[in-house]
């Protein structure tokens, strides 16, 4: 099994675990007994869903609450992890823009390059500093399906998750017979299995409801990825099927297609 067993002394750590894909995997991992380092901003979250990971599954939960957007924020939270055995790592926080490059916020880009980006590329290095030593340890980078398209009116999003792509199958490559195995998450659209009406974003209202993938299917797809040691997942039907559209289909004819779709998505 590439993905290791639950230890007492072992921590799997979760980066984003307030919400989405990396509070779906961190539930996941708490069921099959992983002892869990729960990393976002919102403390108070995080604190609650803690709480309840170690009142139903009996494992330990530390809230480690930071901003990964943040240099000192990631300096400390580094570490943080040279105390701890990590032996599975979650890179899951991610934020995304929607728009003309030029018309975005300019902190909000930097914000979104460091998040998506340098946070997973320094706390990868860090994990692997006490992974390889050991030979043993998973990482599971969460990029993005949209990482492997050209997407104009998602320039910065494109531009952090393509490399976070790349960089983590190469090192999936690199790592072979080290024990230590590097997983891509490359989701297509994914959300909660159902959304009220009254707190549907511009993205709920504009993809539609068939091409998206829960959570729970998405964390599910990729622990089973991991434990056999693969180096991409690519969860859902419908966004494997996106998958090789995208790699057979002339850029020049579907970025501009899926560029004024992403559009909307910013007015």
């Amino acid at each position: 099994m590439a993905l290791p067993k639950p230890s007492p002394n072992a921590r799997a750590l979760v980066t984003g675990a307030s919400q989405g894909i990396g509070m779906a995997m961190a539930h996941d991992l708490a069921d099959m007994g992983h002892n869990l380092i729960l990393v976002a901003r919102r403390e108070d979250v995080l604190q609650t869903f803690a709480n309840e990971l170690q009142e139903k599954y009996g494992i330990i939960a530390e809230v480690y609450a930071c901003d990964l957007a943040e240099h000192d924020a990631r300096r400390a939270l580094i570490e943080h992890m040279k105390s701890r055995e990590i032996n599975i790592l979650i890179n899951s926080a991610g934020i995304a823009s929607f728009g003309k490059f030029m018309d975005q916020s300019w902190d909000y880009e930097l914000t979104q390059f460091h998040l998506n980006a340098t946070a997973c590329f320094e706390l990868t290095r860090a994990a692997l500093d006490q992974m390889l030593p050991r030979r043993s340890g998973a990482i599971c980078n969460v990029g993005s399906l949209a990482g492997d398209m050209v997407i104009p009116n998602n320039a910065t999003y494109i531009f952090t998750k393509s490399g976070l792509n790349k960089f983590t199958e190469a090192l999936h490559y690199e790592l072979k017979g080290t024990g230590v195995t590097c997983t891509l998450l490359a989701p297509g659209p994914v959300r909660e299995a159902v959304i009220p009406e009254e707190e549907q974003t511009i993205v709920d209202r504009v993809v539609p409801d068939a091409v998206w993938t829960t959570y729970e299917s998405c964390s599910r797809e990729t622990l089973e990825a991991m434990a056999a040691g693969k180096r991409r997942v690519v969860p859902g039907p419908l966004a494997k099927i996106m998958e090789v559209v995208t790699n057979v289909a002339p850029t020049r004819v579907i970025a501009p297609i899926i560029g004024g779709f992403y559009k909307k998505m910013g007015q």
